[in-house]
């Protein structure tokens, strides 16, 4: 696992701030780490600012907390309702030209303002940052209710993200894999969703592996070739986490899952 992701925002700057702390201590080689910034998110000025000048001075000052000369990637972090594309082309260039980043994408960019952004930028973006999860799926649901007005599962909430980045190579890195609602917190062992548990754990002991395991897996199993983003203080949970990579899912219990989490077939 050689993968982590930040953001500028991500404990008013102080994760940053560790992270660079704690990885100079770990003899690893930058080389052997894939490390990834947002920008964009400015609780401190309640507002969210995809301005050349922002994204360029949020990179330096990731990349100075960090103790790094680079960044593998930089993600917009959710939309600025007013950004100009043509200075977030001047950023990327000048970003790119710098080496100060070798890779771009975007974080809860829905499909229209990728095609705005792609219009300006030269380079690819490659990521695209999106909640999903067991029971936060809308982003693969709606197309199963299409055309069905018994149901607001039917309501397009996405506009065709995920078949949009499909199209165009663009990685879905799905940001809290366990997790209900937006911040409500973790469905593994919550009494909210007992069918869900049950399916879960029936599959964990299937595969000898855990509960959490086996809700990244039922991620990894999607086609799109989607990348898991989880976060935990426990070296325990990490490592459960990581054994969903030796987990294929067969079809039916892609469906048996995504079935006990309230789900239903039209």
């Amino acid at each position: 696992m050689n993968f982590f992701d930040n953001a500028t925002c991500y404990g008013s700057d102080e994760a940053e701030t560790r992270f660079g702390d704690a990885f100079a201590l770990t003899g690893i080689k930058r080389e052997d780490v894939i490390i990834q910034s947002k920008v964009g998110l400015c609780f401190e000025r309640n507002e969210f600012d995809w301005t050349k000048e922002n994204i360029l001075s949020s990179v330096d000052d990731s990349l100075r907390r960090m103790k790094l000369d680079y960044l593998d990637a930089v993600l917009l972090h959710r939309p600025d309702l007013i950004f100009d594309p043509e200075e977030v082309a001047q950023a990327f260039d000048e970003l790119e030209q710098s080496g100060k980043v070798r890779h771009f994408g975007v974080s809860n960019v829905p499909t229209l303002q990728m095609e705005l952004l792609k219009k300006y930028v030269k380079q690819p973006l490659v990521f695209n940052q999106l909640q999903l999860s067991l029971e936060q799926s809308q982003l693969i649901d709606q197309a199963l209710y299409v055309n069905n007005k018994t149901t607001d599962m039917s309501i397009d909430r996405d506009n065709g993200t995920l078949d949009y980045c499909r199209l165009n190579d663009i990685t879905i890195q799905a940001w809290s894999p366990l997790q209900y609602g937006m911040f409500e917190g973790s469905f593994i062992d919550s009494p909210k969703f007992p069918q869900l548990n049950q399916a879960l754990q029936e599959l964990g002991d299937k595969y000898g592996v855990s509960k959490a395991a086996i809700a990244i897996a039922w991620i990894l199993r999607h086609p799109a070739k989607m990348q898991a983003i989880v976060g935990t203080m426990n070296p325990k949970h990490l490592i459960d986490v990581c054994a969903a990579a030796d987990v294929e899912l067969t079809h039916h219990e892609w469906y048996q899952l995504y079935l006990a989490a309230g789900k239903f077939l039209p």
